[in-house]
Formats: structure tokens, C-alpha cells, sequence
């Protein structure tokens, strides 16, 4: 008797459906096909003993269990329900005459239970797609699942509950999740907030014009400046997510396994701060099976990098391009996915090895060149995507002692997305530019227009302070969020004299 039963295959952030046949007759051997992985071809044992432990019996004839599409790989043991319940029916035992209706995935352990999957997001868009009734998968994974719409979300603890709802013995409520109730509730739910920080209020500034036009920046400052602290509250200004947003960064987290139980969506922008140890893979994404890196979980919210020149060469160059295509794609022999990364990259750095270069209270130790042996670590065409220098001093004892309360992250917050609505504005005849720094430089030209006034005061910068021909353009896409925040439609010669200021890195006497 051949039977067919529903699954789906995640690929990069979608999905795709896949039909599990399976026909039983005369022999006594299993056989799995259709390019399954190790953790499929081991799949019977577990669905022997869980088939078992549900008082039911293991057919002991000949099983063939094709996987189709034929020609993509499986990989992974989310197989193992839909395989079981294919078997069951196949073998007589359980009558499903729906059983085309329902997506089903889950693991199984050797007592029957489910065990969460991977990507239950992506494969509930796809039952929808496709048309489908419902979607049965561990109940871990359910509120996740039931934030799409228009599809029923049957969330199971163990095989039997699986088998009775089948039988029609077990009739539970499909799980229900509000999206828009779920996303507004829980919105901007941060524990840190600026109001924290005391001093620092170059910094702050700093990081408010990053974050209102989008763009990377770097801290440098000797130890316990402060500057992981600050970076820390970066996320707290930034505009909230809207739906969309939240949905995609839902679906990217949903993908690498990152989502907790309780979590049906991704409220907050997400932070990401790997360990300089990280690998390059590890990073961008990849491996044997493909999955999202560390950009990729930063999509829409932050990357920050501590301590950058002590991470490998090889790992900060690999950045380049999604720092400029926004995206990441990796190819392999039989398939080529690609995740969004879409984030801004913060990064923090000691002046030198010893850290206290350019201290205001301590003295640098390190040999005369190994200032600018250090800063080299961090290649040109890296530092050439970061807008913003920006130099951390330690906070004095008067400020840190101070009763004045600092501002307050809601406060940061309403600048920032004012400035951020004047940049949807300008571009909102272009798709996928959204922010400043985003900005083509034949674009800087047509809207980053300045005066002789202006001119003049970029050619002397760049005389007197050494800066590189590579600033030019990073100082016009900073002014000109300097210019969104002050709700000003020209840039100013206030405006361009502090973008020159945060270019700290392209000035020749900086490191001595």
C-alpha cells in the first residue's frame, strides 16, 4: 500500500515542499531514497522504538520511503513524524484520509516525544503557499508556527497525540497567536538604556547620528572607557521593527534554531557580539549544511565586533561585500542559498597593544610603529565602510559621581526616527535604500550638495588633518544626517565640520 504524507525542506530563509512516499510490501528490509542525510538514514530506529512505545506495531515487511524532489538533499531529523505516520497508515494500522491536507514535521525520541525543529516559520509559510489545511509539529515550536495566518497550528507533544487526532479520539484547538497584538505588546523591551551611561556625551552623539542614518562606526579607547557599555545601548534608539521587519528577522532566527519556546516573534532588533575566536563561516554562514552566520542574525539590528584587530584577518575581510550588498550568498556543488544581512556593524578597538595611546592620565608604553603596526591589522577597504571614528576617553570622577540624570533612550529614540522618516521620504521613488548610508556615490553628489563655503572647508580638513581621498564621501553621507537632525534641508558648515571630526582613523598624525 503506498502512502504520502507532507514535509517541507528549508532552504536559505525559505522553504520547499517535499512528499514523503512510502509503500510496504513483500521483503523485510527498510530502505530510504531521495539523497537523504545520516541523521534521516538512522531515522527508523527512533521511529521503531517511538512507534513502539505507542503500543503500536513496526511493520516487518519490506519498507521503501522516498523522499521527493529525488535530486535535492535532506538533511536533518525533522523527517522523522511524517515518515512514522506514513508508516502507520501504510501498514493499515491508522485510517488518515486527510492526511494530504497537513503539513507534518517533527523529531522523535525512542518514547515517542517531540523534539523541536528548525525553521517551523518558513516551513508554516510554505503550508500556506501550497495550500494546506493545517500544520502539525512539537508543540515547542507551535507559537512560532502560528504567527502565519490562514493556516491551522496543531502543536503535539508524542506520537500518540498524533495517532488520536488522526482517529479523530483527540481534537485539540489550533494554537492562535495576534501577530499585531504580539508584536506591539512586547515592542522595545530593553533592559539597557542610556540613562545609564553617565558622561560620554560625544559618544552618545555619535552614536545617535549612526543610528539615525544607518551608519558602521568604530570606538577607540583604552580599557574601561566605557565603550562596550555604549554599544551595548545602541539597539535602544534605533527605530522599532515594523511587522515586516520583525517577521524577517523571525524567520532568519527561526532558521538557525535561535528562537526560545515562549518567543512567537522577534520584538527587539537583535545584537549580536561574536568572540574574536569566531571563524569565517561561522561569520558569513555556511558549512556542510548551510546555515545563517552571525551577519545574517544581526539582519536589521547590530553586529558589534570587540576588540577588532584581534580578530583574524581572513574573518573581517570576508565582510566587505555584505557590508555592501546587504546580503550573503553561499554556493555550493548542488545548491546556492543566500540570507539577508542587512545591519550596522559597531566595532570597538584599544589605540595600541597596551591601550593607553593617546590617554589624557596614563602613559603608552609600546615601542615607537607598533601604534600604526596595530592600527594596520584593519584593512583600508574595511575601515572604508566604517563612517564614523570615533575616540572614547575615560568618564573622570565627577561625572560618574554626578546626580544629573542622563537622557533618557526613548528621548535619543524620537530624534532618530524623525530623521529616519525626512530619509524614507527622499527615498522613496528608490527600492532597498532606506538610509543614508546606503547612498551610491553618485547619489552623494545628487543630494549631499554643499556650498563653496562647504568646499573650501573639506579641502582644508583634508590638507591640514592628512585625511584620505577615501573620507570624501563618508563626511557628505554623515553630514547629511547631521543635516536630518537638525530638520535642516541644506547641509551646513556646522553640519560638515563635525562629520570631519568622527574621521579620527584618516588623520596621518593619529597614530603618530
Amino acid at each position: 500500500m503506498l502512502i504520502k504524507t507532507y514535509g517541507s525542506a528549508v532552504f536559505g530563509v525559505d522553504a520547499l515542499t517535499i512528499t514523503i512516499e512510502v509503500s510496504i510490501g513483500g521483503g523485510n528490509r527498510y530502505h530510504i531514497v531521495g539523497l537523504p542525510d545520516n541523521a534521516i538514514k538512522e531515522s527508523l530506529r527512533r521511529i521503531e522504538s517511538a512507534i513502539q512505545s505507542a503500543g503500536l506495531k513496526m511493520p516487518r515487511q519490506k519498507i521503501v520511503i522516498n523522499l521527493a524532489p529525488a535530486d535535492i538533499r535532506k538533511e536533518g531529523s525533522a523527517y522523522d513524524l511524517p515518515i512514522a505516520i506514513a508508516i502507520l497508515a501504510a501498514s493499515g494500522q491508522l485510517e488518515i484520509p486527510e492526511v494530504d491536507k497537513y503539513f507534518i514535521m517533527g523529531e522523535l525520541s525512542l518514547d515517542g516525544g517531540l523534539q523541536p525543529i528548525k525553521g517551523a516559520l518558513p516551513i508554516s509559510i510554505q503550508a500556506r503557499s501550497a495550500g494546506f489545511k493545517g500544520f502539525i509539529l512539537p508543540k515547542e515550536n507551535s507559537r512560532e508556527a502560528a504567527i502565519v495566518s490562514d493556516i491551522a497550528v496543531y502543536g503535539m507533544c508524542n506520537l500518540m497525540e498524533v495517532v488520536s487526532f488522526f482517529n479523530g479520539s483527540f481534537a485539540p484547538h489550533p494554537v492562535l497567536v495576534n501577530t499585531r497584538d504580539e508584536f506591539l505588546n512586547h515592542i522595545n523591551n530593553y533592559e539597557q538604556d542610556f540613562s545609564d551611561v553617565r558622561g560620554q556625551e560625544n559618544i552618545k552623539r555619535a552614536l545617535e547620528i549612526a543610528a539615525a542614518g544607518g551608519h558602521n562606526l568604530i570606538l577607540i579607547g583604552p580599557p574601561g572607557a566605557g565603550k562596550t557599555m555604549l554599544a551595548k545601548r545602541l539597539p535602544t534608539i534605533l527605530p522599532p521593527l515594523n511587522l515586516h521587519e520583525a517577521l524577517e528577522t523571525t524567520k532568519i532566527h527561526s532558521v538557525a534554531g535561535k528562537l526560545n519556546a515562549a518567543d512567537a516573534l522577534m520584538t527587539e532588533r537583535p545584537y549580536r557580539s561574536p568572540h574574536h575566536t569566531i571563524s569565517d563561516m561561522a561569520l558569513v554562514g555556511g558549512g556542510a549544511n548551510p546555515q545563517p552566520g552571525e551577519i545574517s542574525l544581526a539582519h536589521n539590528g547590530v553586529l558589534f565586533l570587540d576588540e577588532l584587530p584581534e580578530f583574524k584577518r581572513s574573518v573581517l575581510e570576508v565582510m566587505r561585500q555584505p557590508l555592501e550588498d546587504r546580503r550573503v550568498t553561499i554556493s555550493r556543488a548542488r545548491l546556492s542559498v543566500e540570507y539577508p544581512a542587512s545591519f550596522m556593524l559597531i566595532a570597538s578597538m584599544n589605540p595600541c597593544p597596551c591601550g593607553f595611546f593617546n590617554h589624557p592620565e596614563k602613559e603608552c608604553i609600546c615601542a615607537p610603529g607598533q601604534v600604526q603596526k596595530y592600527l594596520s591589522k584593519i584593512s583600508g577597504p574595511l575601515l572604508d565602510r566604517i563612517d564614523l571614528h570615533v575616540e572614547v576617553t575615560p568618564v573622570n570622577f565627577n561625572e560618574l559621581t554626578s546626580a544629573v540624570k542622563a537622557e533618557k533612550s526613548a528621548a535619543i529614540r524620537e530624534r532618530v526616527i524623525r530623521a529616519r522618516a525626512v530619509q524614507d521620504l527622499r527615498f522613496s521613488s528608490r527600492s532597498n535604500l532606506h538610509y543614508n548610508a546606503q547612498m551610491s556615490p553618485n547619489m552623494v553628489r545628487e543630494i549631499c550638495k554643499i556650498d563653496d563655503a562647504g568646499q573650501t572647508l573639506i579641502k582644508k580638513a583634508m590638507e591640514k588633518l592628512g585625511l584620505s581621498a577615501r573620507a570624501y564621501d563618508r563626511i557628505l553621507k554623515v553630514a547629511r544626517t547631521i543635516a536630518d537632525l537638525a530638520a535642516s534641508n541644506v547641509i551646513t558648515l556646522e553640519h560638515l565640520a563635525e562629520a570631519i571630526h568622527y574621521r579620527s582613523l584618516d588623520r596621518d598624525s593619529w597614530s603618530g
